[in-house]
């Protein structure tokens, strides 16, 4: 067998690890002294991706999800089950979204059971999360050409990527992109591939990636060698001061937007994976977080981001329970969580974003955030599906669905609720409610304390509300006010900054073209409002019932 040995920095994991078999040894041909090398071969994260030919029926894994049966098709092969029945009100939940086989064999092993509380966020492979399809809701599907495309940007960078995803209005439609955009911005890109000219039909769309890196200043000494035209100034200080500048200040991103790569144009940020799942699991900042919270194409895949990302995604599904009425429709639903990551943002305060962006991703988008969070609903046992409609076969892909939900508002199962948040967000939510039941600091700390020691616990017992998470979860009136204060104090010091690092990161010329373009789309949004307010007039003049 002959191998191919090319050198490469983007992975870290040998060949011995990723297909269980002993290095290959090949001999030194060079002069003396004779010596044997052993063959180190790299791989990307990526194999383990989902490689779905269409969009047929729920996210693969489904079954296995809501139930302990592994005969499906593990994601890793790239293989897809067969459709499994869509979701329904009258379906069993089982709160275990893994096997009980499913575990590691040191002491740091991943409970199937526990795996939002209790994230070992070192793994490494993808064989150590809690079961085979494990997270595998998380891969949208796209045109295979499109993503082609995306994955083809990637390979434009010799800085090691380990984790990639592109998102935003230029991956995934949203409603009314079409009458938002300007006329000159039809050639935006270049000289762009085929399939992104014709995904992006009409108007084109600068396309928004975020990388994840494993050291920062490591990665931007090599592409500052290689694409010193991506910085601004800022780039001719090195990169340790760029690294600095990353890592020290906002939510930890640097960003250089509108530059070419591969004949299109784009935006990427760039991130340690330290800092990405930090953020996913304990939502200390809420900018990467909040990304995730909606649909995003993933083009290459790292297993503790995974573990880490299906963490934050349970944890959106929770924080809006808290934030919606005893039953409400899936529109309400992914609107609240797509929502979370704008209350707070001073874009949205300011003439220089579109007043109805979340409702336009959600509108947009309604499939794939069935895809992202179905799974995850259904395996929560205080929300379900409560809708004739989820009975019928293809609703699950059917845009124009609007299921029915309902959530139990027993104190007990939402004081659960409130005490599996994100443990930094938690913590904001418990000192508001401390302020405003007025409970003594000695009292609260020791409050503190015991939740600590029951976190630390080797034990891995499930953190169930105590009588402080249950009186939270009564007040029903304050909650909603409460979460969302908390919500917004966690986002806007870091988004505030992160705005401002961005004039510094991106360039003044840059800074100003991003702004003119936001401040477009909110003229343009207040058009169709007002073309919208006009037109209603008309609908109830033409009512039959007025005409009688």
């Amino acid at each position: 067998m002959t191998f191919r040995v090319s050198p490469s920095i983007l992975g870290k994991r040998r060949i011995a690890d990723v297909y269980n078999a002993v290095p290959v040894v090949i001999p030194n041909l060079s002069p003396p002294p004779l010596s044997i090398v052993p063959l180190v071969a790299r791989k990307y994260a990526s194999v383990a991706e989902h490689k779905p030919t269409q969009n047929n029926g729920p996210p693969p894994g489904y079954i296995s999800i809501k139930g302990n049966n592994h005969s499906e098709s593990n994601v890793d092969r790239g293989s897809r089950p067969s459709p499994a029945p869509a979701p329904s009100c009258s379906a069993p939940k089982n709160p275990n979204l893994s096997s009980p086989s499913s575990t590691k064999l040191d002491s740091r092993s991943l409970d199937a059971a526990d795996w939002d509380q209790n994230p070992d966020l070192s793994i490494s492979k993808f064989s150590e999360l809690p079961q085979k399809n494990f997270g595998v809701n998380q891969h949208m599907i796209i045109n295979e050409e499109f993503k082609e495309a995306l994955r083809q940007v990637l390979w434009k960078f010799k800085a090691p990527i380990r984790y990639a995803f592109a998102y935003g209005s230029g991956v995934f439609t949203q409603k009314g992109d079409l009458s938002a955009a300007s006329s000159s911005a039809s050639t935006l890109h270049p000289n762009p591939p085929e399939a992104i000219t014709k995904v992006q039909k009409g108007p084109q769309k600068m396309i928004d990636f975020i990388f994840g890196v494993s050291y920062s200043q490591h990665w931007h000494s090599l592409n500052l060698q290689e694409h010193r035209d991506h910085y601004s100034p800022v780039g001719s200080l090195g990169s340790y001061a760029v690294s600095k500048l990353q890592d020290s200040f906002g939510a930890g991103v640097y960003f250089n937007p509108y530059v070419t790569v591969n004949g299109t144009l784009i935006k990427y940020g760039v991130v340690n994976l330290d800092t990405l799942c930090r953020d996913l699991s304990q939502w200390d900042s809420l900018y990467l977080a909040g990304r995730l919270h909606k649909p995003v194409k993933i083009l290459r895949d790292n297993p503790s981001v995974r573990l880490a990302n299906q963490v934050n995604l349970i944890s959106a599904v929770r924080t809006a329970l808290l934030l919606l009425p005893p039953e409400f429709t899936e529109e309400q639903l992914y609107s609240t969580i797509a929502g979370i990551s704008y209350m707070g943002d001073p874009r949205m305060s300011l003439p220089a974003e579109d007043p109805k962006k979340v409702l336009n991703i959600v509108q947009g988008q309604l499939p794939n955030f069935r895809r992202l969070y179905a799974p995850l609903i259904e395996n929560l046992p205080n929300i379900s599906f409560n809708d004739s409609v989820c009975a019928h076969e293809d609703w699950f892909d059917d845009p124009h669905v609007n299921a029915k939900l309902a959530q139990d508002m027993d104190p007990v199962k939402r004081g659960n609720m409130v005490r599996r948040l994100p443990k930094k967000f938690r913590e904001k939510l418990y000192f508001e409610y401390q302020a405003k039941f007025q409970i003594p600091r000695g009292e609260f700390n020791k409050m503190l304390e015991d939740t600590k020691d029951d976190e630390t616990s080797t034990g891995f017992r499930r953190q169930q509300g105590g009588w402080f998470e249950q009186r939270i979860a009564k007040d029903t009136e304050g909650i909603q006010t409460e979460v969302r204060q908390v919500i917004e104090k966690t986002i806007r010091w870091p988004s505030i900054v992160q705005t401002f690092k961005g004039i510094v990161t991106a360039g003044f010329g840059r800074s100003w073209r991003y702004a003119i373009e936001k401040r477009e789309k909110h003229r343009a949004s207040e058009v169709r409002k007002r073309e919208e307010a006009v037109q209603k007039p008309s609908g109830n003049d033409a009512d039959p019932k007025k005409v009688q």
